[in-house]
């Protein structure tokens, strides 16, 4: 079974992986924690391009990450690859998108993932991008998901990603159609050794 680093700290990120991937015969682990990328590229997929590079080359193995966020339409594209660095917590993030859009009639949103898949000498084998459009609303509905799901509706759906099940949040959220997307040529893959 061959083993495929996830180019993250961040166990719930592995096990959310480990549920996209369970039909793939690999071994997902988490990087170590000593190892830390520096996320110095301008979109998303530059970002996860660098993760899953810097993860194999270090390690010797093929590693893949995923980089996303939320773009927002009225405010230029941010908070973009800041999503995550908005404020210091989802509450005040949520806060801080709300105020900035204030007053504003375009509430036009897309949640972006990219995914990239290095092998272990750092060349990105695969690659794709999911992108998943909605709207800001004014004020948070729903239990469920982070970040910012509470504001983020699928008109579509009739609902925010925090008001969808797992199931299906999985199935329409950016990162579920960025699996998808990949996932036919995922399983035809051959991971060897170098």
């Amino acid at each position: 079974m061959p083993t495929v680093i996830v180019a993250t700290g961040n166990p719930g990120k592995l096990k959310e992986m480990q549920a996209f991937l369970q039909d793939l015969d690999w071994q997902l682990r988490l990087k170590p924690d000593g190892l830390e990328i520096e996320e110095t590229g301008t979109s998303f997929l530059a970002n996860a391009r660098l993760k899953a590079t810097e993860v194999a080359k270090a390690l010797g193995e093929w590693a893949i990450a995923d980089d996303s966020g939320l773009e927002v339409d009225a405010l230029g594209g941010a908070p973009g690859i800041y999503s995550a660095r908005y404020a210091d917590s989802d509450a005040n993030r949520i806060a801080r998108l709300l105020q900035e859009l204030d007053g504003q009639a375009n509430r036009g949103a897309q949640f972006v993932c990219a995914l990239a898949l290095a092998n272990p000498q750092g060349q990105i084998i695969l690659e794709t991008q999911g992108i998943c459009r909605g709207e800001i609303l004014k004020a948070p509905r729903g239990e469920g998901g982070f970040g910012y799901d509470p504001v983020f509706y699928v008109p579509h759906l009739g609902q925010t990603f925090a008001e969808l099940s797992p199931r299906q949040k999985d199935i329409h959220s950016h990162r579920g159609i960025a699996f998808q997307q990949v996932l036919p040529q995922l399983k035809t893959l051959r991971l060897a050794a170098p």
